[in-house]
Formats: structure tokens, sequence, C-alpha cells
């Protein structure tokens, strides 16, 4: 099948080579990242329900939330909560076809429920957190496209998408130091350590620096001395696994910086329940990591975010991720390449196995010509194209991390 694709040289330092990089990421119980997850399990939880009911996924969008921070007092030895966090579902979903009913006001509570148990320690989902669900009926122009026949559906709208291959060193650096202090093994070690965790890295030259922001929970801290002694110890534990994970030539490692010993508990840094959207800092869908996990601010990134999306129509999820994929496959499996990055553009009402183009732009390797393995980089976005509708049904069944 004939596609619109294109190839062409990128002149361009690749970024490693570059003198300045900056990369962030936004941890496990950050406000932005609890919708983002939590709205892709309702997409998955969605998924299911529509194949055990009719076979198929239906029309639905669940990419809107809002994550609106409650009320604590935190306080040395434990706090309280007084008023709970509301998370509000937005957007559509189909809940009926032809008669047949869908509960998807249960399915929406149920996921971020589950969510809840699974990954914050310390919220307690049904007393801490309040649900306001706005999934409203689609358009019928989009829901349409799914009762076309084919092997794969219409795009639901004109968008585009970029992905790059490989990461940086500094990229899987900061992606691996939050997930480190997420792990475990490491919240067994350091329990007062809470799930958000921001991680903001730096690059000069071969100089690493990372600020990383830690909401510690406030019934494991006795007082202000303890608060810091705590955080020395747990600054001293993350140091060595950034040496061992690592060959920057110098790095500088630095926790909550906004704390100010003698002032108390307004000089540092407390949770009640372990993230910052208990009392202080609300969430959004989009606003966090890209697919790849991290916010990368030297690269171009795409602007939709992929979480709640359909992945059988929506371009903003399946090609978001599905260009990330393609650079990583062209990068490990053609040679003399040094950095690539994929753009997928999407045309409403075309099958979205035909992108209105695919391009890849590449930095090759000195001694690689971009004419001798250009028809290998057609050949591999060729084939994750033909293959769109096994990529989306790994999508729909949460095989696929979107963020």
């Amino acid at each position: 099948m004939k596609r619109n694709t294109m190839v062409e040289e990128f002149k361009q330092i690749p970024l490693q080579k570059q003198k300045l990089e900056i990369v962030e990421r936004k941890g496990l119980g950050h406000p932005d990242s609890i919708c983002d997850a939590i709205l892709d399990q309702v997409s998955i939880k969605l998924n299911q329900e529509y194949l055990k009911k009719f076979g198929a996924i239906m029309h639905y969008n669940a990419d809107k939330s809002l994550l609106v921070a409650g009320e604590v007092e935190t306080k040395f030895g434990g706090g309280a909560v007084k008023l709970p966090m509301l998370l509000i579902f937005g957007d559509r979903a189909t809940s009926e076809v032809e008669g047949v009913s869908v509960p998807v006001e249960e399915i929406a509570i149920r996921a971020a429920k589950d969510w809840f148990r699974e990954n914050l320690r310390f919220v307690d989902p049904e007393k801490h957190v309040k649900y306001q669900v706005e999934l409203k009926p689609g358009s019928a122009a989009l829901m349409d496209i799914f009762k076309r026949k084919g092997k794969v559906l219409s795009a639901n709208d004109t968008s585009a998408a970029v992905g790059y291959a490989p990461m940086t060193k500094t990229e899987e650096l900061v992606l691996n130091v939050e997930k480190h202090i997420n792990s475990k093994g490491f919240k067994k070690e350091f329990p007062e350590t809470g799930e958000d965790v921001k991680v903001m890295g730096f690059r000069k030259n071969d100089e690493l620096n990372l600020t990383i922001s830690i909401a510690f929970v406030d019934m494991f801290v006795e007082d202000e001395n303890d608060y810091f002694r705590k955080k020395a110890e747990v600054s001293e534990r993350i140091l060595p696994f950034v040496r061992e994970n690592s060959d920057f030539e110098k790095i500088t490692v630095n926790v909550n910086t906004l704390d100010m010993p003698g002032r108390g508990i307004g000089g540092v840094y407390l949770t009640v329940l372990g993230t910052s959207a208990d009392g202080a800092d609300s969430g959004q869908v989009g606003r966090g990591n890209r697919v790849n996990g991290v916010i990368p601010l030297n690269r171009h990134v795409s602007s939709e975010a992929a979480a709640g999306k359909n992945p059988m129509s929506h371009v903003g999820k399946i090609y978001n991720i599905l260009s990330h994929r393609t650079a990583s496959r062209i990068y490990d499996q053609v040679p003399g390449i040094e950095e690539v990055y994929v753009w997928l553009v999407s045309q409403i009402g075309q099958p979205i196995d035909q992108p209105a183009i695919a391009a890849a732009r590449v930095i090759t390797k000195p001694g690689t010509s971009i004419e001798d393995i250009q028809a290998e980089i057609e050949e591999v976005m060729n084939s994750e194209l033909e293959n769109i509708d096994k990529f989306c049904m790994e999508l729909a069944h949460g095989k696929i991390s979107v963020c």
C-alpha cells in the first residue's frame, strides 16, 4: 500500500552533544500525573466493558480531568484531612447502544478508586476523594465513525504528533531517579517519602544538576530537626544511585530547596497523604509527562495529551505513542543513525493507517548517507502503519504505558 512518506537529513547537533539540556519528570503522586494515570485507567476499563457487551470499542474520549486540591492541617507527628480532594472526569462516552446501557459513571469512579488504592499508600479513596463524572454522550458525527466497517477506523481529528529516539542519558536518568524514589524498596526504607516526587534536571556540557522535590508524610516526622535529619538521609541515598547509573563528569543533587530551618511547619515540605494534591496543588490531564515519561524541553513534542483518549480513532493518542515507537524501531533497526524524529499528521475522516504525511528527519552518523538508508527507514514506517490495528488493540488493553 502506497503511503505519503518522507525522509530527510536533519542538519542539527544531536541533543546528547549540545551544551544545554533541560528535562523534567513529574512522579507518580504529582497531581498532574494522578490525572493522567487515572483517566487512562478509565479508558482501559471502558474498552473492556464495550468489548464485553458489543464486541467493539464505542465512541468516547475520557481525556479531560481536573483534580481539585483538598484542604489539610499538616502537623509534626501526623495531621488531618479537613476537606477531601475532588476528582472531575470530563468529556464524552457512549452510555447506551441499541437499548443496552453502559454504567459509565460507575466504571469511571471504580477505576479511580482502584488506582488510588494500588498507587498512593495514604490516600483512602472513600474518605479522601470526592468524584464528579461529567462524561456526556458524543456528537453524532464522531459516534458514526465507530459504525463504519474496515480494518481500521477513520481519524477523529486533524492532528499531528512527533516522537524521537534515542533518549539521552539525561532523560533516562531523570526518569529512573523518580522511579527509584517511588520504588517499593525505597518506600520501605524511607516510608516518610510520599509519592509526589518531581525531578528537574539540567545538563551544562557534562555537568548535571538535579533538583528533586519530595513530599514528606507528616506522620513520620516528629519535629523540625527530625525532618532535616530524614531529608539528609534521603539525599545521601539518592546521590549514590545517580552516580551508579550515570557517567557525568560532575553531579549535583538538591532536595526540597524551598525548606528553611527555624520556620517550623512553614519551612518544610510536609503533606498528610504523600501528595501535594491533599492541600496545595491541583492537577490536570496533559500537564504532566509526555508519553515516553519525561518532559524534554529541548525536543520537538506533541501538543496533545494521550491519557484517556480513545485508542481506536483518536490520533491524539495513537499517533502520539506510535511516533515514539516508530522512531525507536528506526533507531534500533537501521544502522548509521545518531538521532531520529518521526512526525505523523492525520486528516479527519481518513483511515488512521493512511496519515496525511509520515515524515522522518534523521541525524546520521559520520560516513552514513541519508540516501543509503532512506528505503530502510520508509520500510519501518510502513510496517508500523500497516500493523496499526494490532497497535491500537495493545493500547486498548493497557499494554502500552501512556504516561
